[in-house]
């Protein structure tokens, strides 16, 4: 789905130069869970935000469905983002005028969508993850947990075959934060693929491959071993 080679994020000042990426280079195939660890300030963000072409990167090459996109203007870049990538982010980012359904429909607004398959697959999706029975609720009234569901649904609405999470567990309660662990789980185990920034080693298990970054580089990456997998092995001795 994605590789990336030499990818190197310079910000710049009049009086100071920080490089938030050093030399990355990641491959994530198509139906991976993949975690992206690491201190704060290392570079997890910087990352998301260039697979998810919401910027561009200082140098190297980012393939995107074997398309080298690293250069692509805004306008390229949207087309793209449209299609394939969905978000997650820790806030929610609801908007609070805007019913749990309005809020899931608006993901497909920016598509030519007729109404009636707008309102199906808002409906579907809603059912899916939980929350049918607050359509008609105001993100003000849902708890923390609902809005993260309110949240993942506007991700999935739209097809999208790559999310990328921001922390989406952060500002959750661990039994909160464990289902919506277990939706993104399921989501994965349907077939998307997932990108995810988190500090929760025990939310990184959830993933199948890990990503440790430190000071703007890749330090080691590991991939979970299936626990049943793993049992076999251990018989087999």
């Amino acid at each position: 789905m994605l590789k990336m080679h030499g990818i190197t994020k310079v910000y710049r000042t009049s009086d100071i130069q920080t490089t938030a990426l050093n030399n990355i280079n990641l491959e994530v195939n198509p139906g991976e869970f993949v975690a992206v660890m690491g201190p704060s300030g290392c570079g997890k963000s910087t990352l998301l935000n260039i697979i998810g072409m919401l910027d561009n990167p200082t140098k190297g090459d980012y393939f995107f469905n074997d398309e080298n996109i690293a250069s692509y203007d805004e306008s390229k870049l949207c087309d793209i983002r449209k299609h394939n990538v969905s978000f997650i982010f820790q806030s929610f980012n609801l908007i609070d005028e805007l019913s749990v359904f309005q809020n899931v429909e608006l993901a497909l607004l920016y598509h030519a969508i007729p109404s009636r398959e707008r309102r199906e697959r808002v409906e579907a999706v809603m059912d899916r993850v939980g929350i049918a029975h607050r359509a008609k609720h105001m993100p003000s009234q849902l708890s923390g947990g609902q809005q993260q569901r309110v949240a993942v649904a506007r991700a999935v609405v739209g097809n999208q075959p790559l999310i990328l999470a921001d922390e989406p567990t952060g500002n959750l309660d661990s039994a909160h934060g464990q289902e919506v662990m277990e939706m993104l789980q399921k989501l994965n185990d349907e077939g998307t693929t997932i990108i995810m920034v988190t500090h929760s080693p025990s939310h990184a298990d959830f993933a199948k491959r890990t990503v440790n970054l430190f000071d703007g580089s890749v330090v080691t990456q590991s991939r979970r071993v299936d626990q049943e997998v793993a049992e076999q092995a251990s018989r087999a001795i």
